[in-house]
């Protein structure tokens, strides 16, 4: 047990106050060998004193606000640790080229817009998840640690519609969300999942890296393309490449991907409601058991100091009642 207060302990020594003064009786008699020997009165009398007593130890106690210490409980659940990655290119203001939902300018719904929203409604679906917040564009940018804090990971999303720049360093982000993973120990479920609209290349020693970092912390990978207008498809079995030394960004990272021996699902989507599609296949994939732990808040005893106190007061009223007055 602790104490919130500690320095209202320094009254304590006021406890001796009732046994130091005498009461002064207003009853006065002219001669003491009068009055018969009454060890119920002076028991009585000891009593109040103890009261008196307790009534101010209780009083300081409940202002020095005893406390427990908060315990950390660990408990099963269905859920997983999750890294967002989340593209933050320049690309990502635009809208979708299939959006059907229009804002007052007959706009169509930004692909961030969108991300942010359907991201916040798959956080708000889950109980048990501990999300952790990565974006980039050129370089990665730290948002949120791994945490069970939905209003944290809510405003972390919510923040990563600002200004960006016009490059996607996939690299970066999925080397930086292996970092979250390191120093969390393993629930039983970890999974990234990264959105993007683009596919930068990878150089060789990041790919190694990345891999290893996800291999070694068994780090599932959904990947999200939100497709360009009229750009390429990486599921398209018959898409012809010019280069095969240098294939299209989108193909090479498909294709590193599936490197991975930790598992890896890819989505394609060109409109809010295919996004909204993958998350959905996401949210079913990621519900599994998982061990988490859960702070239990310490018990506060100052109301029940301040109840006895109020009870002691109570008798002390009644013993008033019953006192002798001639």
């Amino acid at each position: 047990m602790f104490f919130l207060n500690p320095f209202f302990l320094i009254l304590i020594p006021l406890i001796f106050v009732p046994f130091i003064f005498k009461v002064i009786s207003k009853n006065f008699y002219s001669w003491n060998k009068l009055i018969p020997d009454d060890s119920s009165s002076l028991f009585l009398s000891i009593l109040i004193k103890v009261f008196n007593s307790l009534i101010i130890l209780f009083l300081i106690l409940y202002f020095a606000s005893p406390q427990m210490p908060q315990e950390t409980v660990t408990k099963v659940g269905i859920g997983s640790q999750i890294g967002l990655v989340l593209d933050r290119s320049a690309s990502m203001d635009d809208p979708f080229s299939g959006s059907t939902q229009l804002d007052n300018e007959g706009v169509g719904e930004t692909k961030s817009a969108a991300a942010a929203r359907l991201i916040i409604n798959f956080v708000e679906s889950r109980k048990n998840d501990m999300i952790g917040v990565i974006t980039f564009s050129n370089s990665a940018m730290f948002v949120l640690p791994l945490t069970q804090n939905k209003s944290a990971i809510t405003g972390a999303v919510n923040a990563t519609a600002g200004n960006a720049l016009f490059q996607t360093n996939i690299g970066a982000g999925l080397s930086s969300v292996s970092e979250l993973f390191a120093k969390v120990e393993d629930s039983g479920s970890r999974a990234v999942i990264l959105l993007s609209d683009g596919a930068g290349r990878i150089d060789a020693p990041t790919q190694q890296k990345i891999r290893d970092w996800f291999d070694r912390f068994d780090i599932g990978l959904y990947w999200i393309v939100l497709r360009q207008p009229g750009g390429i498809s990486i599921f398209d079995e018959n898409l012809k490449i010019r280069d095969e030394t240098q294939p299209p960004p989108q193909i090479e990272l498909f294709e590193y991907f599936k490197t991975f021996r930790s598992p890896f699902q890819a989505y394609e989507a060109e409109d809010p409601a295919s996004l909204e599609k993958a998350i959905k296949d996401i949210n079913l994939k990621e519900k599994k058991q998982i061990f988490y732990e859960e702070v239990i808040p310490g018990s506060n005893y100052s109301l029940h100091f301040l109840i006895g106190a109020f009870l002691m007061t109570f008798v002390l009223f009644l013993l008033k009642l019953i006192e002798l007055k001639k």
